[in-house]
């Protein structure tokens, strides 16, 4: 018996030594221990903004999740703030729709604020589901529905973008793009406005989802998937990333067109944040994350394994809109010759081990990193929500995060190999077709296309999915209101 394994030992360890297997367990030790890395510094980052915030609480500041300086509170300094226009585009309606509306229009900023929810049609359930919502708040908010039409030249969300800041008011200084799966801090809109009033350098600033997984293993690798990119955006000032979620842009942008933003967007646009991230770089703007900037994204409920293939999919098809020709490079062929040596079997086995050992090792840090990263990031959308409900890292299963971890790593390279080449996505029952990296060409087709979205599996047609008289967050709006005055401002 011992024989037996002392075989299987040394043939598996024979073959972890071969050249291209010692190539791929260093390749992995060392993706591992940069992503690590690169994990602990986002993790100071964000650690050291709720320091900040405790500090400044102990110092008497009670609502410093609101904002550094308690005096920014006085009316006297409300009054002067500039007017935010904040535009949503919507496509079908989900489980978590109204808690991430409800999160957006109940903010704590105190300065002219108006919300343009921009659907496609009017038989879009978002349609119904956000008019009973504004209805439900009356004059407390200033808020409509903006009614876009079908886009021909872009995708849909970017066309539905562009007429919202259309509509928007003619003296908003800043507009504010956000989407309708993401639940905002009762402080978020104010926390931009500061730092684009302190530095009118900013080109856009943006944030981060926190990923909530729902369970399955679909969720988690969602999570996984999005989790390199947090490090990105967790510098708590410039960066180079953008996430279309989240944006905040000077309004003079969009009306004078300034280095293309509108025409970049228009003209064949497929991905709003790949297009002004690339629009930042070719004009050498600058783009900023501050570190209060992220926002708990709650995965579906019942988010299966290939719903996550198709949003895998999908995420792989916007790179093509902007690497296919100009920045596809591949990586040439990296060609390794390994003299043999004739060794003993236990150094076979020795060194075999030793490679397994160190990757797993590495892949163990790599795991504590991204949980410590996310602990400090949940303990930070507790501080800057403080009346919502709690979020708990004990709903993490690791176990499947490392699954998740795998799979990811083995599909990531099938579906960008499959996007390259298909060149066509349908995306919300859309049918986007590239061509030189831009869209030329739209088919709709209801009864070809899917029926929900993946992420929130929100129904994307039909008028089924209207919202009950009663929201379930009642408790939460009369929370905040004590410290929100009603304010409606006359366009």
């Amino acid at each position: 018996m011992s024989g037996a394994i002392d075989s299987v030992l040394f043939s598996l360890s024979k073959a972890f030594c071969s050249p291209l297997a010692v190539f791929v367990q260093i390749q992995g030790c060392v993706i591992c221990l940069t992503l690590a890395l690169g994990w602990a510094c986002a993790a100071y980052v964000r650690n050291r903004e709720i320091r900040r915030i405790k500090d400044s609480m102990r110092a008497g500041n009670s609502l410093a999740f609101l904002c550094q300086d308690i005096n920014e509170l006085e009316h006297s300094y409300q009054a002067n703030l500039p007017r935010v226009s904040v535009v949503m585009p919507l496509k079908g309606f989900g489980e978590h729709n109204l808690h991430n509306w409800r999160s957006q229009v109940i903010s704590l900023y105190g300065g002219p604020l108006e919300f343009l929810f921009v659907v496609e049609s009017t038989e879009d359930p978002a349609y119904h589901a956000v008019s009973r919502l504004i209805s439900d708040f009356k004059d407390n908010i200033d808020a409509r529905v903006v009614v876009a039409g079908l886009s021909t030249t872009c995708s849909q969300k970017i066309h539905n973008q562009l007429v919202g800041v259309e509509k928007m008011h003619k003296d908003s200084k800043y507009v504010l793009f956000l989407d309708d799966d993401i639940r905002l801090h009762p402080g978020s809109i104010g926390a931009l406005t500061a730092e684009m009033e302190k530095n009118p350098e900013i080109f856009i600033q943006t944030g981060y989802p926190l990923d909530l997984p729902s369970g399955s293993l679909g969720s988690y690798c969602i999570y996984e998937y999005h989790m390199p990119c947090s490090m990105g955006f967790a510098t708590g000032g410039k960066t180079f990333f953008l996430w279309g979620g989240c944006m905040m842009m000077h309004a003079d942008d969009f009306r004078y067109d300034h280095c293309g933003v509108v025409s970049g967007l228009r003209d064949g646009g497929y991905s709003d944040d790949m297009t002004l991230a690339a629009v930042a770089g070719a004009h050498k703007k600058l783009i900023t994350s501050p570190p209060v900037a992220v926002f708990p994204h709650p995965l579906s409920s019942d988010l299966s394994f290939s719903r996550y293939w198709n949003y895998l999919r999908k995420q792989t098809f916007v790179l093509e809109s902007y690497m296919f020709k100009a920045n596809w490079i591949m990586n040439p062929a990296l060609r390794i010759y390994i003299q043999g040596y004739a060794r003993e079997e236990t150094t076979f086995v020795s060194n075999g081990l030793l490679l397994v050992s160190c990757l797993a090792a590495c892949t163990f840090i790599e795991l504590f990193s991204m949980w410590n990263l996310t602990r400090i990031e949940v303990h930070l959308c507790n501080i800057l929500s403080p009346e919502a409900p709690r979020l708990s890292l004990a709903t993490y299963n690791w176990v499947l995060v490392f699954i998740a971890m795998l799979v990811d790593n083995f599909l990531y390279p099938i579906s960008a190999f499959r996007s390259h080449f298909s060149q066509s996505i349908n995306w919300s029952g859309i049918r986007y077709y590239l061509k030189d990296g831009k869209i030329n060409k739209i088919e709709r087709s209801k009864d070809k296309g899917p029926k929900h979205t993946d992420l929130a599996w929100k129904h994307l047609y039909g008028k089924k999915a209207a919202p009950p008289k009663t929201f379930f967050l009642g408790g939460l709006l009369r929370s905040l209101e004590q410290w929100q005055q009603p304010k409606k401002f006359d366009g």
